[in-house]
């Protein structure tokens, strides 16, 4: 049966709000970027937690919270709490694509550094098996070097940079092997990141369907 478009905003809000729960008094917290952290600021709001440090993945997010009293700080913390952050899509065993906002690269800091990432999905994420296309980012320095070295690569048109001026292309090639390709593109120069995230840096997983928010421990 297929979930109409007001179903799945009603899943994405269901998650967020069930994420925020998760969030403690006093913590460190990493804020992603995307359309389901847009309801996630909200609950975080509602709280009315004391004692935080909220770090943004991206000015969009930044803004978003400062409008709702959160006060996000500049990213200097060695480390954070919990980071809570969406996906493009979600495998069984938690490998992840990230990016389609293209802060993914800012997105993959922040959660390295939470001691617990958290993430939160609508049914429609879920996928059997990661497919293309990757999110990457590019250096715009010898960039026609790195695209020919990527040859099923494409800049998204009419597309903003990264928050950090990076350009924002899709690689469209099989993913046979998630962690053999992710690891070829940490190593191909020009990459400044992608969007594979692997199963390690993945603590919790919420995927909200119609009968309620399935919470996965990876």
């Amino acid at each position: 049966m297929t979930t109409s478009a007001a179903e799945i905003e009603q899943q994405k809000q269901a998650s967020a709000e069930a994420a925020a729960l998760l969030v403690e008094d006093g913590q460190k917290v990493g804020l992603g970027t995307g359309s389901t952290v847009a309801y996630l600021l909200p609950a975080l709001a509602a709280r009315n937690l004391k004692r935080m440090r909220w770090v943004a993945t991206s000015p969009r997010t930044e803004a978003a919270a400062r409008a709702l009293g959160l006060q996000v700080e500049p990213f200097e913390l060695s480390e954070l709490d919990v980071a809570i952050d969406g996906a493009d899509q979600v495998a069984p065993d938690g490998w992840l694509i990230k990016g389609g906002g293209g802060a993914h690269t800012r997105e993959r800091l922040v959660a390295a550094a939470a001691d617990r990432f958290v993430v939160i999905a609508s049914s429609d994420k879920t996928v059997e098996r990661l497919h293309a296309p990757v999110p990457l980012e590019l250096h715009e320095f010898g960039l026609a070097s790195t695209l020919r070295r990527l040859p099923m690569a494409r800049l998204r048109p009419d597309t903003p940079r990264s928050p950090d001026n990076g350009l924002i292309a899709d690689l469209h090639e099989p993913i046979d092997d998630p962690a053999a390709l992710a690891q070829r593109l940490e190593a191909t120069p020009g990459i400044v990141d992608h969007g594979l995230f692997p199963s390690a840096m993945v603590h919790d997983v919420l995927i909200a369907r119609a009968s309620g928010v399935e919470h996965l421990r990876i």
